[in-house]
């Protein structure tokens, strides 16, 4: 048989094309492997279900016995709740009150408080358990509201205040004397700028510093970096980790556009590796080394406390060992590694987690509480990945600015901070600051386990997240127990409490004390009722079928209580 030429051609462009959609198709799949199974793992689902999910809550009389819990215990829980509600009401009324009267002008007032728990429980909680999110003073590790109630901090201002807040004031009240005299003139720099660079450099090991006003923006700007310098497009960030609320670190739910440049992958993972080792479009790798305590989980708040599901576990020598295996694959396939410390430098060493798990980045980003108490973002790295433009190609650069980078009340009260650092005491403070943490945790969760409260709590150093033991789906009813025993917490609740380092042992102990009489009350008040045939699978099994049912409603479209 005789092929002429054309049919040849035909044939070998078709055997290349084949060979073509082959080698995708493995990519693909290699990918895929590299994901998560939890939705956080896999943005496209994720979003899609979040789309579908219909706008269905509790009315009163549901709501007190969506376990279907005894008659008995379910008049326990309404008694407890109302008498919950007349305290907040007495106690908190002014600030509350404010809270209500801002909520119509102030946007993020409106998310914090319709996420505080579950939505199927929101709009019953939001009538009854008005929670204030005005304070007005602040002395060592407490907070004073409007109604003069002193408040044991459980914040830490979202990770900023690692000193106490005595300390942060001092910083920006020293800071302004030293660059009262310049002002806020902007474009050139205060001389205590130079100072900073040189703490940074020697801080975090690396060549070059550049300065942001957010993490977020520290973070966009180290992305850029390695995009531009590798000449590579996609970013890879674990499952569940957060970098700030931009488009392409955020893929999922949350986010109105899709992230295209973007590999969500599993942490602690060979699957991982081997994409890594394989994959020629990777650019960068971000950790977030906070995920040490949940691993391929979203950051835990109690607006998804559905059950009893929230896990945490914090093992240092196996993160450690991960990270170790992170940074041999990114310098064998030059790949840029950020460790993005937003949150967690110099809350666990004075070289943050380079120094605290001893591995070294590429390009490293600082906010939070390194401006002093002011707002700031960093990004330290290698010299050649800090260059933003090309000596043979003087059009090709990697723009980035920012109006009020260096501001030098900023930049003054930062000085302040790294200064206190270099304080003996300072330093002699980290070396023993895992052995104080873990010992209160480990003291606290001994009085729970005695007094049989479903509850532990698991800790990376300051860092807290509660757990519960026992499957239930009233656990979110903890943060209002807590906050009436005098505790203040975030809007995630029970998800993530932050203590500041100036906590003595009598102020945890006072702490821990009402933490105990808080969980004591709510099991009294029987919310803990517990069906022993019950199970978290089972809880939202039950829950996905509730949504169904509503989805298929003649009244699907409109916020409807479940009766």
């Amino acid at each position: 048989m005789r092929w002429d030429h054309a049919t040849l051609a035909f044939y070998g462009l078709g055997a290349a094309a084949i060979a073509t959609s082959v080698a995708t198709v493995r990519r693909r799949l290699a990918l895929s492997k590299g994901k998560h199974w939890s939705l956080s793992g896999h943005a496209r689902i994720a979003k899609r279900l979040a789309a579908w999910v219909p706008a269905c809550h509790y009315d009163e009389g549901r709501f007190f016995c969506s376990d279907d819990a005894p008659a008995d215990f379910v008049d326990r829980r309404r008694a407890g709740f109302m008498r919950l509600a007349e305290l907040f009401r007495t106690r908190f009324g002014e600030s509350s009150a404010r809270t209500a009267e801002m909520s119509d002008s102030i946007s993020d007032l409106q998310f914090t408080n319709a996420y505080r728990v579950p939505f199927q429980y929101s709009p019953v909680v939001r009538q009854y358990l008005k929670v204030g999110a005005f304070v007005q003073a602040s002395d060592g590790v407490k907070l004073a509201d409007l109604d003069g109630n002193e408040l044991y901090d459980l914040t830490a201002s979202y990770g900023v205040n690692v000193f106490g807040y005595d300390f942060y004031k001092e910083c920006i009240a020293q800071g302004f004397a030293t660059v009262r005299v310049l002002g806020p003139v902007l474009g050139s720099y205060h001389p205590v700028v130079s100072d900073n660079v040189k703490s940074l450099k020697d801080i975090s090991g690396l060549d070059q510093v550049s300065f942001h006003m957010s993490g977020t923006e520290a973070v966009m700007q180290a992305v850029r970096l390695a995009r531009y310098h590798t000449g590579r497009s996609h970013l890879v960030r674990f499952c569940g980790a957060y970098h700030g609320w931009w488009g392409d670190v955020q893929p999922g739910i949350g986010n109105p556009v899709p992230a295209h440049e973007t590999y969500t992958l599993k942490e602690m993972s060979e699957d991982t590796l081997r994409i890594l080792r394989t994959r020629r479009d990777v650019a960068c790798v971000l950790v977030n080394p906070l995920q040490a305590l949940h691993p391929n989980s979203s950051p835990p708040a109690d607006s998804s406390l559905v059950d009893s599901a929230r896990v945490a576990h914090f093992d240092k020598q196996a993160y450690a060992n991960w990270l170790h295996e992170l940074r041999a694959v990114c310098s064998e396939r030059g790949i840029v590694l950020i460790f993005d410390e937003v949150m967690v430098g110099f809350r666990l060493a004075r070289g943050g987690a380079q120094e605290y798990f001893g591995v070294k980045a590429d390009l490293v980003t600082y906010g939070k509480t390194l401006g002093g108490g002011l707002p700031v973002g960093v990004l330290c790295g290698r010299k050649d990945l800090m260059r933003r433009f090309r000596e043979d190609r003087p059009a090709d650069i990697c723009f980035a600015r920012g109006t009020f980078n260096s501001h030098p009340y900023v930049m003054a009260a930062m000085q302040q901070f790294l200064l206190h650092l270099e304080k003996p005491r300072v330093r002699d403070m980290y070396a023993d600051l895992d052995q104080i943490w873990n010992e209160r945790v480990e003291r606290l969760n001994r009085r729970l386990r005695d007094a049989a409260l479903p509850i532990e709590v698991v800790n990376m150093s300051s860092i807290w997240t509660v757990c519960y033991t026992q499957p239930s789906r009233y656990n979110w009813m903890l943060q209002f127990y807590l906050r009436a025993q005098g505790l203040a917490l975030s809007w995630v609740g029970t998800g993530r409490l932050i203590f500041s380092l100036d906590y003595t042992d009598k102020d945890f102990a006072a702490v821990a004390e009402r933490f105990v009489a808080a969980a004591r009350a709510m099991q009294q008040d029987g919310w803990w009722w517990h069906d022993p045939a019950a199970s978290n699978k089972s809880i939202r099994r039950r829950i996905l079928k509730e949504l169904i049912a509503h989805r298929l409603s003649p009244a699907r479209g409109r916020s409807t209580p479940v009766g």
